[in-house]
């Protein structure tokens, strides 16, 4: 399997993959620039948003909306009339964080995470947010909130904090939300780089982008073992989400802003967005219920 190029989207910090299956696209942002793009699959052709200040990401959500992450709260933005609606403050009272990775349970709450912006250990949370916008906190003590995915029975939730190098597996009542540390279902090498954005297959394979690790990497969260190797021609690889009719494609953000004009010379590639067709299938991402 090899990943190409499907759009030179140069992003600074590239993330947030999402599949569309109403609108037939892709959606990505990068969160530097402030910037939310939509590949449309037939046609080839991408549109973009520009935001007042970071983008962490975007969930799919009802009559047309997406919903973002921008700075430290949510928003939710209309694809036809192209109105923002601001929705909730989730850590602005905490100066230097942001939001950063989210993603939907089966049941439609938000799953938000936060980080600091200079790295700060222990000074992240993650969320969940309910239909009527009321937020708990689940995870405290974190540094970089990142990758989440669901088992098909919903009964197990993979989590990852980025600098533990370490993919945790959680009991998950899709009922309540309630989540229960279980185990720790895969470890990441350092020298394979850091676990980033995640997805899941219709196997129960875990699909991870590693920062500085130049791929995706598939693991077995059952035995912790490591499957397989994308190599993605660049060193930060962000996230990584099934798109396409048959979620039978990967895509694949990556960046560029902490790469010197060297590093840049040699890895051109940097904050373009890629594509691999894969032997299994994704599954759809969840929509939000507000």
């Amino acid at each position: 399997m090899k990943a190409e190029v499907i759009y030179p989207a140069q992003c600074l910090l590239g993330e947030g993959p999402l599949w569309h299956a109403e609108r037939n696209s892709c959606f990505w942002v990068d969160i530097e620039q402030g910037i939310l793009f939509e590949y449309h699959w037939l046609s080839k052709q991408c549109k973009t948003w520009k935001f007042d200040g970071r983008l962490t990401m975007v969930c799919p959500s009802t009559a047309n909306c997406l919903i973002l992450g921008l700075n430290a709260g949510i928003a939710r933005f209309n694809l036809i009339t192209e109105k923002l609606e601001w929705l909730l403050d989730i850590e602005s009272d905490i100066a230097g964080n942001r939001c950063n990775d989210a993603k939907c349970d089966s049941m439609g709450r938000l799953w938000i995470g936060t980080m600091d912006m200079t790295f700060k250990p222990g000074a992240s949370s993650l969320y969940c947010i309910d239909k009527d916008l009321t937020i708990q906190k689940k995870l405290s003590n974190l540094t970089i909130s990142n990758g989440m995915a669901w088992t098909a029975d919903h009964k197990q939730m993979y989590f990852i904090d980025s600098p533990t190098q370490t993919v945790k597996s959680y009991l998950f009542d899709p009922d309540s939300g309630d989540i229960l540390f279980e185990r720790n279902a895969v470890h990441i090498p350092e020298e394979l780089g850091s676990p980033d954005g995640m997805c899941i297959d219709r196997e129960g394979m875990l699909w991870i982008a590693h920062w500085g690790g130049y791929g995706v990497y598939q693991w077995n969260p059952i035995n912790g073992d490591l499957i397989r190797k994308i190599e993605i021609p660049v060193p930060h690889v962000t996230s990584c989400a099934f798109v396409s009719k048959d979620l039978d494609h990967l895509i694949i953000t990556t960046a560029r802003g902490d790469l010197n004009e060297a590093d840049l010379e040699k890895y051109p590639d940097s904050g373009n967005v890629f594509i691999l067709k894969t032997d299994v299938r994704g599954t759809e991402p969840n929509t939000c219920i507000f």
